[in-house]
């Protein structure tokens, strides 16, 4: 079996399996939606709570558009209504990742946004008016008097705004950690799709050469280090979805990346084959 036979099957499934990440996004935030939206969630707050879902169907479609310029689309078959409607949906597509983006930065401003409690030293006060006590930065268990002395040892705690949910100093300062890595996250992902796109138009062109590349695959590298820092985090801190999904975006887009050299490369020998 030639590596050609296998290139292109193991890239598809990539994609497949980053598609069916947004059922997992998803199944997380509406559980956290439960608690963290208790009269449902309002048009306007959808953002806040089902950011990382939007997000990861906007970057699908996203990069569904990349491997249709990069790899799958000949010249002939960019057509004046083909090019507007790839045109439109990725506009459409970055409309939603920067409104994830800002989804992110509302996320770490609510976790900021916690307030003490000085009152409260013990969890199991609070079992009557059913609260909640923050697992994860999208986990919450109902509190109560089987788990109200064993969720945290600690006897000074936290409420999130406009919730009746609480955590500790130690949980709270993960969760604020995790949201700054989501915001750090999802603005490199901002920069990384200028980078590429910027790549893409000048390749039409045949202007991604000298300095330019250059400094498109050291900006790049980068970006890259810094997403894949993320991903690490995750893992160690062992939230395996974020992980998971992380790990499989940098693979997709050494996909992209690989459709970009492949290109480049294809109009350079197409070039030196002119005869002078």
């Amino acid at each position: 079996m030639s590596l050609a036979s296998i290139y292109r099957p193991f890239k598809y499934a990539i994609y497949a399996l980053l598609t069916a990440n947004i059922y997992f996004f998803f199944a997380e935030e509406h559980a956290a939606a439960q608690h963290q939206f208790v009269n449902g969630v309002a048009i306007g707050e959808m953002i806040m709570a089902y950011a990382a879902s939007i997000d990861t169907a906007a970057w699908v479609i996203l990069l569904v558009m990349f491997e249709l310029e990069t790899a799958m689309l000949s010249d002939e078959q960019f057509t004046k209504p083909v090019v507007l409607s790839l045109h439109a949906l990725r506009i459409l597509c970055y409309s939603f990742i920067v409104y994830a983006f800002y989804g992110y930065v509302v996320n770490l401003d609510f976790a900021l946004g916690a307030t003490a409690l000085p009152a409260l030293s013990d969890l199991c006060t609070l079992v009557a008016d059913q609260w909640s006590y923050a697992v994860d930065i999208d986990e919450y268990e109902i509190l109560t008097a089987g788990n109200c002395a064993t969720v945290s040892v600690a006897h000074s705690f936290y409420q999130f705004p406009g919730m009746t949910a609480v955590v500790d100093f130690a949980g709270l300062t993960e969760i604020i950690r995790l949201s700054w890595v989501d915001v750090i996250n999802s603005g490199t992902w901002l920069l990384v799709v200028v980078i590429l796109e910027a790549d893409v138009r000048l390749q039409e062109q045949n202007r991604l050469e000298g300095l330019v590349f250059q400094l498109s695959n050291a900006a790049k590298f980068l970006l890259y280090s810094i997403l894949l820092m993320a991903a690490i985090y995750w893992g160690v801190k062992g939230d395996f979805v974020d992980f998971w999904d992380a790990f499989l975006w940098l693979v997709a887009f050494v996909f992209i990346e690989l459709n970009i050299f492949e290109w480049r490369h294809e109009e350079q020998e197409a070039q030196s084959s002119v005869p002078t």
